[in-house]
């Protein structure tokens, strides 16, 4: 490991790179100029072991400079030895508090330079190796955690292959829910992590519809009372199929079932709840459900224009729609366009209502 020395005194300097040399795998490198050792640490912080800096120095004092190594990354624990004629205990509170490990007094001998010296850099190997320890461990737990992500996502895909076979135009509309949800959560400034559970637990937002006869759920024309009331069953049927599991995205997705019919003012389905009672996960997959249906042809209607279903979504925001959600989603317009013809062919989006 690399030993930074630093002391304006040349003679100094070659007293203590001549102490360190003996010491098996220690390599010293002297500066005089507080700047130059600087600039050395931040190039070499993974090679360095140990600093050694001397309290009195034009420019930046030992203080200054161990507060400044103490910034560079890679250097927040090294060991940092402060060499010092002053036996002031307020100066050494001074330098601990600042970062200093250990303290060296001027005239100090060879012998105890290299044994204080050895100390500290197995101090310091056995931080490299926690850290390192640390890395591994955080390298297994991500790829453990990618492993069950990727068994999530199986298990999604088989369930809303299921659902396909119900309903043909299933799997283009959630993947465009998906993409949209997507768009919104990256614009609301949720995780990285979040946005992709989000996305994930949205494509089964209308699982409950594997419960719809299929005479109401492909009808060609306005349903009746009696169907719209087992229409709208599909909810918390979903809801009920998704829920009971550990899985985070499951209890997500189990949430957004349940919650992506309801409206702000109140008057949306199954349970009636209004505002923000409705969780935000259902009121993002609610503005991009209804975008979507909208832009899409349906065996009941034609496909609306992109920019009537954008006005639709202005014209309910605060009624149907949370409007902070609305706002959010038409930031993106031009991201929101390129997804218009996922899994579509081109004309349907142009089509008028």
């Amino acid at each position: 490991m690399l030993a930074l020395v630093l002391d304006d005194a040349e003679m100094n300097n070659l007293v203590m790179v001549a102490s360190l040399r003996p010491l098996a795998g220690c390599v010293p490198h002297a500066f005089t100029v507080p700047a130059e050792a600087l600039a050395f640490a931040e190039s070499r912080a993974c090679e360095i072991g140990v600093v050694i800096t001397d309290y009195e120095m034009p420019g930046m004092n030992g203080i200054e400079f161990i507060r400044a190594v103490r910034r560079v990354p890679g250097l927040a624990v090294v060991p940092t030895v402060m060499v010092t004629s002053h036996d002031q205990r307020s100066l050494r509170r001074e330098a601990l508090e600042a970062g200093a490990t250990d303290f060296l007094t001027k005239p100090a001998d060879a012998v105890e330079i290299r044994a204080r010296v050895t100390n500290l850099l197995a101090l310091s190997e056995a931080h490299r190796a926690q850290r390192d320890h640390a890395a591994q461990l955080a390298r297994e737990i991500a790829a453990a955690v990618a492993m069950v992500e990727e068994r999530e996502r199986e298990i999604v895909s088989t369930l809303m292959r299921a659902a396909e076979h119900r309903d043909s135009d299933t799997g283009d509309h959630i993947a465009r829910v998906s993409a949209y949800v997507g768009l919104i959560a990256e614009a609301m400034g949720l995780s990285a992590a979040d946005t992709r559970q989000i996305c994930l637990a949205a494509t089964m937002h209308d699982v409950g519809k594997i419960a719809v006869p299929d005479a109401i759920l492909l009808k060609p024309g306005a349903l009746t009372p009696e169907e719209r009331r087992e229409m709208e069953q599909h909810a918390d049927r979903g809801r009920r199929i998704l829920s009971g599991s550990d899985s985070p995205v499951m209890r997500l997705a189990a949430e957004i079932a349940g919650s992506h019919h309801e409206r702000w003012d109140g008057a949306g389905y199954p349970y009636g709840l209004k505002g923000e009672a409705i969780p935000l996960s259902g009121r993002i997959v609610a503005v991009a459900d209804v975008f979507d249906a909208l832009t899409t042809a349906r065996p009941y209607k034609q496909a609306w224009s992109p920019e009537r279903a954008r006005a639709h979504l202005q014209e309910n925001a605060g009624s149907h729609f949370d409007p902070r959600i609305v706002e959010v989603f038409l930031s993106r317009w031009s991201a929101v366009q390129t997804f218009l013809d996922l899994g579509r062919e081109p004309a349907a989006a142009t089509q008028a209502a």
